[in-house]
């Protein structure tokens, strides 16, 4: 089953998706506005992550694709914790080109609508390195999600360090937003 915004399909990771993940792994600008660290990477090791996905864990991540661009980005929805109910959710969009135009926030609402509508979670976590201030936009002032909390100096990037916001979106968050703006009603 695939998930489906306004503007993206977030659809299973295929074998013909590996060449560009694999090149957007790479990409040093991509990595300075993640979480995490990261090394390079080789062909093999995406393969071999590829190999590891299965519908049976509680680790799902999606590619996030357009009719008419095709793979833009992926997004994920992990750690997903049946008993209480939440997980951790994350997205990139690999194209510079694509960023801005609305597809973030697609993404990001059709996760919020698969996980509180046919999932039944109850709420959602992620974390923003604080120098992505697009990514923290996108979340806080477009989708509902709302930054919980600050972990100082979290993230050394390019000789400097940065804060990690932490951030959430409720069940009732979200419901409460489609009420305020008619998301999957409207053309906005």
């Amino acid at each position: 089953m695939n998930i489906t915004g306004k503007k993206v399909v977030l659809r299973a990771i295929e074998q013909e998706d590996l060449e560009l993940l694999h090149q957007w792994s790479n990409d040093p600008e991509i990595n300075y506005m993640l979480g995490g660290w990261h090394f390079p990477s080789s062909m093999q090791d995406q393969e071999k992550w590829f190999k590891s996905l299965s519908l049976n864990s509680n680790n799902q991540k999606f590619a996030i694709h357009t009719e008419d661009l095709g793979l833009i980005g992926m997004a994920n929805l992990v750690d997903i914790n049946w008993k209480d109910r939440n997980a951790f959710h994350g997205m990139l969009l690999g194209d510079k080109d694509t960023r801005g135009k609305g597809y973030g926030i697609d993404t990001v609402m059709a996760i919020n609508r698969y996980a509180f509508e046919e999932l039944g979670l109850m709420r959602m976590n992620t974390t923003i390195i604080a120098n992505n201030e697009p990514s923290i936009g996108v979340y806080t002032k477009k989708c509902g999600w709302v930054i919980e909390g600050i972990k100082k100096n979290q993230y050394f990037r390019k000789n400097q360090w940065w804060d990690e916001a932490i951030v959430g979106i409720t069940r009732d968050d979200y419901f409460n937003l489609i009420e305020k703006n008619n998301y999957w009603e409207s053309d906005k």
